[in-house]
């Protein structure tokens, strides 16, 4: 009898167990969210067109403008084209270098996940793994130098 109740308590707490993993693991959206549906539509939507599409024509391209870099950066941003960038859009960039740090992929970000970058670089550069930098050694680790535009005078 003893084993019984004991069989029955132990398959609970394993199956108690591989609930919370699973929901531990659950899956996060790939990159960024889709846009907010915009609520003020007027009237009813358009109807689709007909089969016989020999006296249509489609839209006119959009004209090219030109842009700053400023308002080029904002319309990156602005996933929902409303003019304005909610927190959620601005957030929404950083989703991808956030999953690159999480190396347990628990969505929390520990020291140790933030500074393995810096970790890695460092055992990289240091060539005869003394655990110390020379300056020499050092050099190694500065980013490359960006490549500088060709003059077209």
């Amino acid at each position: 009898m003893n084993r019984i109740v004991l069989g029955a308590v132990a398959a609970l707490l394993f199956v108690a167990a591989g609930l919370f993993w699973l929901q531990g693991r659950a899956e996060v959206e790939r990159g960024a969210p889709p846009p907010m549906p915009i609520a003020s539509r007027s009237g009813p939507p358009e109807p689709l067109p007909s089969a016989n599409v020999a006296g249509l024509r489609g839209p006119t391209p959009p004209e090219a403008i030109e842009q700053t870099n400023e308002q080029r950066r904002f319309r990156r941003y602005d996933r929902d084209g409303d003019g304005r960038i909610t927190r959620h859009e601005l957030l929404s960039t950083r989703t991808a270098a956030f999953r690159k740090l999480d190396k347990d992929g628990n969505n929390l970000l520990t020291f140790e996940e933030w500074a393995s970058a810096t970790v890695e670089k460092f055992a990289q550069a240091d060539a005869d793994r003394d655990l110390v930098l020379t300056p020499q050694e050092f050099r190694t680790t500065a980013p490359p130098p960006k490549p500088k535009a060709k003059c077209s005078c």
